[in-house]
């Protein structure tokens, strides 16, 4: 199966379990989506679907992506976004996929976009401790030496220093599908996902091994 779809984040609140405890979740938009092209090793030379999200305006979607929406007989969408699937056979242009490719309990990566934060010293986004707070010190919240004079006599790869900070493609790996709500295509994952309200979101079936099931 496909075990993956494009949606937003919505944002956090929290379920309570049976046994009273609290669970908090992050709601996602996820689909429906839209097959839009399927890639096949005699043409692409790998396996995947093209999947389209969030209907837009024709007049909205340049030229080339028009051909490309009307080669397959598909409303445009917003974002176009790819997904290996080890078979294609089963599936076909125009086809739709929905949460219901998912069930609670199973076990997903997501990925998305974090907050851009700007720029940061080394104090607030490394943790650094800095120089003495006292009246006429020069050193408060500087990084101090980043290298050496005789030897190496230059800056290590992978120094930690001031930068920007966020606005990057992160994947949070193993979380967890608390519930799912196929009417309002929503998908509640334990935690917090990466990005803000409306951002976009790949959730894909976890790479890494599911745990094992007792009881």
């Amino acid at each position: 199966m496909l075990k993956g779809i494009i949606g937003k984040r919505i944002g956090m609140t929290q379920i309570f379990h049976e046994d009273g405890g609290v669970v908090p979740v992050t709601v996602v938009q996820a689909g429906p989506c839209t097959v839009v092209q399927v890639k096949t090793p005699l043409k692409e030379k790998y396996t995947a679907l093209q999947l389209g999200f969030e209907e837009r305006g024709k007049k909205r979607v340049k030229k080339p992506l028009q051909g490309h929406f009307a080669k397959a007989q598909v409303a445009a969408v917003r974002h176009l976004r790819e997904f290996e699937v080890p078979d294609a056979s089963s599936y076909q242009v125009g086809q739709v996929i929905t949460v219901e490719e998912f069930k609670v309990g199973d076990r997903v990566d997501v990925t998305g976009i974090s907050k851009g934060k700007g720029f940061m010293g080394v104090v607030k986004r490394w943790g650094f401790r800095g120089g003495r707070a006292t009246h006429g010190s020069m050193f408060h919240r500087a990084p101090g030496s980043i290298g050496a004079s005789s030897y190496p006599s230059r800056v290590w790869p992978g120094q930690k220093m001031g930068g920007h900070t966020g606005n990057q493609r992160v994947t949070l790996q193993n979380l967890e599908v608390v519930d799912i709500r196929p009417l309002q295509n929503l998908l509640l994952i334990k935690g917090a996902v990466p990005g803000g309200s409306r951002g976009l979101l790949l959730i894909r079936k976890a790479k890494k091994k599911q745990p094992k099931v007792t009881g």
